[in-house]
């Protein structure tokens, strides 16, 4: 049976949360435009499931409107569920909606959810606002590692020099891949210290780091 926007619709005004759950995978063999039309309905499902999935595919779809796709996203910061917050984070990442910075500044100090923590740090590396460096600074002392690693790697992508004495002080680390990390935010930064430190890891321990290292040298 054909995937059509009549019986998307059908299976997303259905009362089995599988049968909408099902309509959303079934989006993404729609037109864009459609699709989208039909994500913004599924994304207040009353499913945690179905408005996370909806959520999760807004970071493609809402390129088809970003005003709309910016107000749902918001609304999926507030969401009351953990993932629906998280995937919100990374479709405004994704989508570069950096008029959402306050938004995620606040919820990072709201939650006590790691995983939302961990989101909108990655997030902030893709937005790449300057206004995201004292956020981003502070994440670097999380006591979750997951969340310091991926303040590494925003800082990188966010390019300002400040944060470079920051990521070298993890270039030691015991974690290998922490280490990683940092050769690839370093090589990001590319200061006369930045490299100094990356010359200094082609000899790490680990090959994968020495490797990334040698990589940024290039």
């Amino acid at each position: 049976m054909s995937v059509t926007p009549e019986s998307v619709k059908t299976l997303l005004n259905s009362e089995d949360f599988g049968d909408r759950l099902r309509s959303v995978n079934q989006m993404r063999q729609l037109e864009p435009a459609i699709a989208f039309d039909l994500i913004k309905i599924a994304a207040y499902d009353k499913s945690v499931r179905v408005r996370y999935a909806a959520i999760s595919q807004i970071s493609t779809l809402g390129t088809q409107n970003l005003d709309d796709a910016y107000k749902i996203l918001l609304d999926g910061l507030a969401d009351e569920e953990t993932d629906v917050q998280a995937a919100a984070a990374d479709s405004i990442g994704a989508l570069h909606l950096t008029q959402a910075f306050d938004e995620l500044n606040s919820l990072y100090h709201q939650t006590k959810e790691w995983l939302v923590q961990f989101s909108i740090i990655a997030a902030l590396g893709e937005l790449g606002d300057p206004r995201a460096f004292d956020l981003l600074e502070e994440a670097l002392g999380s006591p979750t590692e997951l969340i310091r690693t991926a303040a590494i790697g925003s800082l990188g992508e966010l390019g300002d020099p400040r944060a470079v004495p920051l990521i070298t002080a993890y270039a030691t680390h015991p974690d290998w891949q922490l280490r990683q990390r940092v050769a690839q935010a370093l090589g990001r930064l590319k200061t006369p210290e930045a490299i100094a430190i990356l010359q200094s890891m082609t000899t790490d321990q680990n090959p994968a780091v020495a490797q990334e290292a040698q990589t940024y040298l290039r």
